[in-house]
């Protein structure tokens, strides 16, 4: 009587060395890209700092001026002080931007009540609230860390 051959499943030495390092290898570029996802960007301070000031930017997620703002901010535009005005529906609007009278997007508001409507400029969002804009050199070198404070002394 012969004695019954074990089960393989098609896997050699090599398939699941291959395999390990397949798995080792997504492994490492998961934490890679989470470390490069939680570094500051450039743009960070400056616009937290916006909402420290009390500046409100209004919007609409449809509006493409809104987009063009929120891109000048080069992966920071979470930390805006963004307001939705937009029911999910895109045909009305929200109950906080009714009662701020918001006419068109985006509209700035600043902390002495004054307003600018149109995409706006990082230099004239710096002027209206005190906040530093990066350097030169800081903003001709992407994803470099910057430290230090957001507030004009």
């Amino acid at each position: 009587m012969e004695r019954p051959r074990p089960v393989t499943i098609g896997m050699n030495k090599s398939t699941l060395l291959s395999i390990g390092v397949i798995v080792v290898a997504v492994v490492v570029a998961l934490v890679i890209l989470q470390k490069e996802a939680s570094k500051p960007k450039i743009y960070d301070t400056f616009a937290a700092c916006l909402g420290e000031k009390g500046a409100k930017f209004y919007g609409a997620f449809w509006c493409p001026h809104c987009g063009e703002q929120k891109a000048m901010f080069k992966g920071s535009q979470d930390l805006l002080p963004y307001v939705e005005c937009s029911t999910p529906d895109s045909k009305g609007q929200t109950d906080v931007c009714v009662q701020k009278v918001i006419a068109s997007y985006p509209t700035w508001e600043f902390a002495d009540g004054s307003r600018l409507t149109g995409a706006q400029s990082l230099e004239t969002l710096a002027e209206k609230t005190g906040c530093v804009l990066p350097n030169d050199e800081e903003m001709a070198t992407p994803g470099v860390d910057i430290g230090g404070s957001s507030e004009a002394n």
